[in-house]
């Protein structure tokens, strides 16, 4: 290679690695070809430089991991529950206004500001010194929470596992449960006397019968610990590559538990009785507005079924591309499945399941002050 420049009488020219400046050779420190890196290859970055955050695979990675993390149990069982405790349908008025009023800009604001900072939950505080310590919390509070998740999806592998017995070991149907289904058959208004399913928690599942408290928790229960450490592993094995490999996953994990909604509803609708539990449900009693517990209910249910101030959505949306459109994002997400509607018909598909609890046959149930006890034959 050579290169020739004249200014003002003087030449220079390279070749290779000489350097001839006007009649005198030079030895010029370049590095050889052979020492630039070859494309494709990791480029070493400087010490303190900072690593460009990843970012979502697929334009439909944020959105269904958002979905996954917002529908849950919070809303197939604990807001009928909330319903049934605070007045019936009429509940779904204090929890649409909490919706509009907290939910849904709280919401957006964490995505937003997620994906502004493109960074976690600790990090993006620096932007306001002074809330670092909501940073803090929402570490603390999500580490709590998945750990006495994990411990439900535990008993939903044991349980899992103990299905395919026949009969179902939580059944009357089950020769140890023969005596505790004659004894609820003879007294079936005694709230008193425990059914097969509360007997199988207690002694299989917990083994806590003879206990005297919190102090006393009994010997390890190794069945439960197994199925404790396959949730920790599974949960590992979905997380081993961050994002690339948690954003394949939710295609399955935030689509499967509307597949078990319509099993819910098809099997909820051949219970004899269906339709009493609906008409329960729908029915309103307008007084229970008149209680701050409604209210208060309402606005915990709203906090515990978004995930808002846990740090989840601050998370997932700082591996947006900072040109993303939050408002759709926001829109898709809140508008479908948090809607007012939209929960009230996912309670609705669990509703014909409880009446069955309802029918004569199967439940006795007495309400009392905004509180109900239960009794089953099986």
């Amino acid at each position: 290679m050579e290169k020739t420049e004249i200014c003002s009488h003087e030449t220079t020219i390279l070749k290779g690695n000489t350097l001839e400046l006007n009649g005198t050779t030079l030895e010029a420190n370049f590095p050889p070809p052979s020492a630039s890196p070859t494309q494709g290859q990791p480029v070493a970055l400087p010490p303190g430089s900072i690593q460009p955050r990843e970012t979502w695979g697929g334009k439909y990675e944020f959105l269904l991991s958002c979905l996954g993390y917002c529908v849950g149990l919070g809303n197939v069982w604990r807001f009928p529950y909330l319903c049934y405790r605070n007045g019936g349908g009429v509940f779904l008025i204090p929890y649409a206004i909490m919706l509009l009023f907290t939910g849904l800009p709280l919401f957006l604001m964490e995505l937003s500001l997620g994906q502004y900072g493109a960074a976690g939950p600790i990090t993006v505080w620096k932007c306001c010194p002074l809330l670092k310590g909501i940073g803090m919390g929402m570490l603390l509070v999500s580490s709590l929470v998945s750990l006495y998740y994990n411990v439900i999806i535990s008993w939903t592998f044991y349980y899992l596992g103990m299905s395919f017995q026949s009969p179902l070991p939580w059944s009357c149907d089950a020769p140890w449960n023969a005596h505790l289904c004659q004894a609820q058959n003879i007294s079936l208004g005694n709230a008193s006397r425990i059914s097969a399913s509360e007997a199988f928690w207690n002694e299989q599942v917990l083994g806590v019968v003879h206990s005297s408290g919190l102090g006393d928790p009994g010997a390890v229960r190794w069945a439960l610990a197994l199925c404790l450490l396959l949730a920790w592993l599974v949960i590992f094995l979905c997380i081993l590559r961050g994002i690339h490999t948690s954003g394949k996953v939710v295609y399955f994990t935030a689509t499967f538990p509307y597949l078990v909604l319509v099993v819910l509803i098809i099997r909820g609708a051949t219970l004899e009785g269906s339709i009493d539990g609906v008409r329960f449900y729908l029915s309103a009693d307008w007084s229970r507005l008149h209680s701050a517990q409604v209210w208060n209910d309402a606005a915990s249910q709203v906090f515990y079924s978004l995930g808002i101030g846990f740090g989840g959505l601050l998370s997932m949306a700082s591996y947006n591309k900072f040109d993303n459109n939050v408002i759709r994002s926001w829109v898709g997400v809140c508008g479908l499945p948090r809607s007012p509607r939209s929960t009230a018909r996912l309670s609705l598909l669990v509703r014909p399941l409880l009446p069955d609890a309802l029918h004569p046959g199967n439940r006795h149930i007495v309400w009392q002050h905004g509180r109900h006890h239960n009794s089953r034959d099986g």
